[in-house]
C-alpha cells in the first residue's frame, strides 16, 4: 500500500510540475488579474506573462470576434478548453471620441479617448512581448463574455481574460505610439486581395506590438486585408498617433471595394480629432448623415464640441484639460432603439512622452487612476 501511495504521489507531482511548466505564463497572467481599486468593482488590471503568436493568428485568417476568442483560448489551453460565448453582449456599436493634442508642459503629446458603450467590466492590460514593444491597453471584457454579474473574481473565472491581449480597444506602446478604434454603422470593411487577414482588434495589437511611428503603422496596414466582424452589425475606423506628433485616420471606402483611406493631421494644426463619422475628404460632411456615420450617437455634435475646445486651446492641452475635453462629450444614459442604455465606459488620457495612462471609469470624473506603462 505504501508503495502504491508513493507511486500515486509521484504521478500527481509529475502532473503538477508539467502543468506549472507548460502553463507557467498563463498561470502568472491569471494570478496578476486584480481590481485596480477596491472602490471600483468593475475595473481590473493585469500583466500579461504568457507568450502569444500574432503570426499564427494572421495565418488563421480570423475575421469574427467569436472565432478569435475560440482560437486564442484553444491555443492557450492547448485545446483543452472551449469558451462559452453564448451570453456575449452585442450592441449597435460603441460611440467614441479620440484626439491627439500637444502637451501643455512642453513635453510631447497627449492622446485622449472616450469609450462609450454599455456598462461592462474593463481590464487595463500591460504586455511586454519578447519580440515586440511593451504596451498598455484597455479592454472591454464584455467582448470576452464577462458581464456585471459575471466577473473575473476567481482563478477559474479569470481564464477568458487571457484572450484580452488580442482585443484592445485603445492603447499605447513604449515608443509612445497610440491607437484607438471607433464604430461606423453598416461599414464592416471586407478586403479580399489575398494579403494576410487582420480582424477588427488584431490590427490594434499588431500596431501596438510592431510599430513605433504612424508611417510604420500605415505601412503595416497596406500589407494586410482588414476585415471587420460582419456579424457585429457595423464597421470601424482607427486613429493612430505617434510620439513625434504625427496622427492619421485609417478608414475604408464603403463604395469602392473597401479600399483603405488615409487622412493625416494637417501641418497647420496641433491636433487631430475623430468621433463616429468618416474623416476622409471623399465622404466628409459637417451635416449628420447615417450613410457616413452615426447620428444617433451625436457623432457630429461631439466632434464639434471637442473641436471647438481643442481649437480654443490651439491644440495644446494640459492633462486636466484633455480630461475636461473628454468630459464635455461623455455619454450618460444614451438609450438605443432596443432599450439598452449606453454610457462612457472609460475615459483615457495617454501621455505619449511620460508613458502613463490616466483613466476615469464610468464617467466618474472625480477619480483618476494613473497607471504607468511599465511597473
Amino acid at each position: 500500500m505504501k508503495k502504491l501511495l508513493k507511486v500515486i504521489c509521484a504521478v500527481i507531482l509529475a502532473i503538477v510540475v508539467a502543468v506549472a511548466v507548460i502553463w507557467q505564463g498563463e498561470i502568472r497572467t491569471v494570478a496578476s488579474i486584480k481590481r485596480l481599486a477596491e472602490s471600483d468593482p468593475y475595473l481590473y488590471v493585469a500583466d500579461y506573462k504568457a507568450s502569444y503568436d500574432l503570426d499564427k493568428v494572421l495565418a488563421a485568417g480570423i475575421d469574427e470576434n467569436s472565432k478569435l476568442v475560440e482560437f486564442v483560448i484553444g491555443q492557450l489551453s492547448r485545446g483543452l478548453y472551449k469558451p462559452d460565448l453564448s451570453e456575449k453582449q452585442v450592441g449597435n456599436g460603441f460611440a467614441c471620441t479620440s484626439f491627439q493634442a500637444g502637451n501643455a508642459n512642453g513635453d510631447g503629446y497627449l492622446f485622449g479617448r472616450n469609450y462609450d458603450f454599455f456598462k461592462n467590466p474593463s481590464l487595463v492590460l500591460r504586455t511586454n512581448p519578447r519580440d515586440g514593444y511593451a504596451s498598455i491597453s484597455t479592454c472591454d471584457l464584455s467582448h470576452l463574455g464577462y458581464k456585471l454579474d459575471k466577473l473575473p473574481d476567481s482563478f477559474a473565472s479569470k481564464a477568458l481574460c487571457l484572450a484580452a491581449v488580442y482585443a484592445p480597444m485603445d492603447g499605447m506602446n513604449e515608443k509612445g505610439l497610440c491607437i484607438s478604434i471607433m464604430a461606423l454603422p453598416k461599414q464592416a470593411a471586407w478586403q479580399d486581395s489575398g494579403k494576410p487577414v487582420a480582424g477588427t482588434s488584431i490590427l490594434m495589437r499588431l500596431i501596438l506590438d510592431r510599430c513605433a511611428t504612424v508611417d510604420e503603422a500605415l505601412e503595416m496596414v497596406a500589407g494586410l486585408d482588414i476585415r471587420h466582424d460582419q456579424k457585429a452589425g457595423g464597421g470601424y475606423h482607427y486613429l493612430v498617433a505617434d510620439a513625434q506628433g504625427n496622427c492619421a485616420a485609417i478608414e475604408f471606402d464603403l463604395f469602392d471595394g473597401w479600399k483603405t483611406m488615409i487622412t493625416r493631421k494637417p501641418d497647420s494644426t496641433n491636433f487631430m480629432l475623430m468621433t463616429n463619422h468618416l474623416l476622409a475628404s471623399k465622404y466628409y460632411t459637417t451635416e449628420p448623415d447615417p450613410v457616413f456615420g452615426n447620428p444617433h450617437s451625436k457623432s457630429w455634435w461631439r466632434y464639434e464640441v471637442a473641436h471647438d475646445f481643442l481649437e480654443t486651446h490651439n491644440g495644446i492641452l494640459s492633462s486636466d484639460e484633455a480630461g475636461q475635453c473628454l468630459s464635455d462629450v461623455h455619454w450618460k444614459d444614451l438609450v438605443w432603439d432596443n432599450g439598452t442604455v449606453e454610457d462612457t465606459q472609460w475615459s483615457n488620457v495617454y501621455d505619449q512622452s511620460g508613458l502613463t495612462l490616466s483613466l476615469r471609469d464610468w464617467y466618474d470624473y472625480e477619480t483618476t487612476h494613473t497607471i504607468p506603462l511599465k511597473k
